[in-house]
């Protein structure tokens, strides 16, 4: 996810440059005793384009798969883990070329952690979070720890046409502020160590207590019109100093955006 992000800033400086980058042409020589001299053709100026109007992303739903940097091996998860934010945003193009711009905005963003007969016990009253194997014991053929929290996501972006962004190349590197309002674990079917289902249970523990209120994450996407590739990386740990794992979740997936 590093590399990710930093083959992003990359794409962005390389298109920094090339933007400021004249192009030549040169005028066919006249027959006869002169010739005319190579002529630069004109730069064009961003500044005078208007962009009245114009779609640029404030509205982003992200989704795609979930994972945990940093994970011991003692940690089993299975499935499909995913991930769904919904922003709304607020685009700053630069004056002097709209081809860059600044995004701002607030939303909500989740995590779906699936466990193979794990079970985190959130709501334990032990100093350490502890991850309690059950395989060997009765157990849910389904465990999941869903996190959600309130975020501002900021974006530094660029978009190869300004004045038609739904047809366009686009890239944009940034960060995340969140807040976590929820931490739940959710445990579906009940079944025994052979793997028979004893009935249709289902348990929910909700607390906040070992994890860490505040995150911040790494973004990083590319794409052409309102489809990106994206990408995050949370810098901070999930779970806090001393209490458990310290891991670091990620994620990867599509985004959708317009408006």
């Amino acid at each position: 996810m590093r590399k990710f992000l930093v083959a992003m800033t990359g794409i962005l400086l390389a298109m920094a440059v090339q933007a400021q980058t004249d192009t030549t042409s040169t005028v066919p020589g006249l027959i006869g005793p002169s010739t005319s001299s190579p002529k630069k053709s004109k730069k064009k100026d961003w500044s005078k384009v208007s962009i009245a109007g114009r779609a640029n992303d404030h509205f982003m739903i992200q989704m795609g798969y979930d994972g945990w940097g940093g994970k011991p091996d003692d940690i089993r998860t299975k499935g499909f883990s995913r991930f769904l934010n919904m922003y709304l945003m607020l685009d700053f193009p630069f004056k002097s070329d709209p081809r860059f711009s600044v995004g701002l905005g607030a939303g909500i963003g989740s995590s779906n952690i699936y466990f193979d007969k794990m079970e985190p016990q959130i709501a334990g009253t032990t100093t350490q979070l502890e991850f309690k194997d059950v395989k060997d014991t009765t157990h849910f053929k389904k465990y999941k720890l869903s996190n959600s929290w309130v975020e501002a996501p900021i974006e530094f972006r660029y978009v190869a046409d300004p004045v038609h962004p739904n047809k366009s190349f686009k890239a944009a590197i940034g960060m995340k502020i969140g807040t976590m309002i929820n931490a739940h674990t959710k445990g579906k079917n009940l079944q025994n160590s052979a793997g028979n289902t004893i009935n249709n249970y289902i348990m929910k523990e909700n607390s906040k207590r070992y994890f860490n209120n505040l995150r911040f994450a790494a973004t990083g996407r590319v794409g052409y019109g309102p489809f990106s590739l994206y990408g995050a990386y949370q810098i901070n740990s999930l779970i806090k100093e001393n209490v458990g794992p310290q891991v670091h979740p990620w994620s990867i997936g599509l985004q959708i955006s317009g408006l």
